[in-house]
């Protein structure tokens, strides 16, 4: 037995050590963000994963998503964009994450920037680029920056932009496509001049990577700063195109913006199982470039492929990118 006072005392220990572990959990949930986990072990892996009962892993971290966001509930009221004087609308600042780069086995022929999707990192994927038997190519793999998510509550998350709810009539962030676009073509931008470039991504990396094959081929981003550089290859894995409903009237008697679309290669791949970025927004993306001028669209579907990435993918994916950027070849 103790005295009544010391049970008092245990019992605020107790409670201390309650709240600085819900802290905690908090904190390093903020770090991962709700997808951090199903982008991880599609990213590293690059193979599904069923728990015991046979059920979708990634379906129960989503579950589990959900769950947390209701036991953070009271801390994820988001209110929008700040005002400024007059009513106008505030700039939001992005500060981008850590930037990951796997160096060329071989001869640089060519440099490719990959962007993660929702909650996770550059790290994850430059670890599975790493693998692939394209020696020729300079990986970077940049991190988002950690920003509040809508269609999460306002809760925090790494993101390319804001993703205010998942339906084809939802609203774009453009501010957040612009800065993440610009942040991608600074990246490219000290690379040699005879060094070909190329943007790839998976999920919301690979609507970035389309929306930066946009403001290449309009020659500028839609706050109508000039695009710099140049772009020989875009990849879209289990994507969607950004701003799509407006793309042909912005291509539509400009010239240079034809010329780009008819000879910039883009490769869309997406599985048929995909229950986070349904299959339809890849396809219907890939017809909506089609008729605009993009004439050099490939896209690829898979049975039964959810929301993360196989080898077979893969495997495809450096084809394409040896043959697309004029790579002397695979390695074995």
């Amino acid at each position: 037995m103790y005295s009544s006072s010391s049970k008092t005392m245990r019992t605020t220990t107790k409670t201390k050590r309650t709240d600085e572990k819900r802290k905690k959990d908090k904190e390093n949930f903020s770090e991962v963000g709700c997808f951090g986990l199903v982008q991880l072990a599609a990213s590293e892996s690059a193979y599904k994963v069923e728990d015991s009962s046979g059920g979708s892993v990634l379906f129960q971290l989503l579950r589990s998503a959900v769950l947390l966001g209701y036991f953070f509930g009271a801390n994820m009221s988001f209110t929008g964009p700040s005002m400024g004087s007059g009513g106008t609308t505030a700039r939001r600042a992005f500060e981008f994450g850590r930037t990951y780069v796997v160096r060329p086995k071989g001869k640089h022929q060519a440099t490719v920037v990959w962007l993660h999707g929702l909650g996770d990192n550059g790290s994850s994927w430059s670890q599975l680029l790493e693998t692939l038997p394209l020696p020729n190519i300079k990986w970077i793999c940049p991190t988002s920056p950690t920003q509040p998510i809508t269609v999460f509550g306002g809760f925090p998350s790494t993101a390319w932009f804001d993703v205010g709810d998942l339906s084809e009539d939802a609203p774009d962030d453009v501010e957040g496509l612009d800065a993440a676009a610009a942040h991608v073509a600074n990246l490219l931008s000290t690379e040699p001049a005879d060094i070909k470039l190329g943007i790839g991504g998976f999920s919301m990396g690979a609507a970035t990577s389309l929306y930066s094959a946009t403001c290449f081929t309009l020659g500028k981003y839609a706050n109508g700063n000039q695009y710099p550089g140049n772009l020989s290859a875009v990849v879209g894995l289990s994507g969607w195109l950004p701003c799509s409903k407006t793309l042909s009237n912005k291509i539509e008697g400009v010239e240079e913006a034809a010329r780009r679309a008819l000879s910039l290669p883009i490769l869309l791949c997406h599985g048929k199982g995909d229950d986070v970025v349904p299959y339809k927004f890849g396809e219907k993306s890939s017809r909506v470039l089609a008729s605009t001028g993009f004439q050099d669209v490939t896209f690829k579907a898979y049975n039964g492929l959810g929301h993360y990435t196989i080898p077979q993918e893969m495997d495809e994916v450096c084809t394409w990118l040896t043959s697309k950027l004029g790579l002397e070849g695979c390695s074995s």
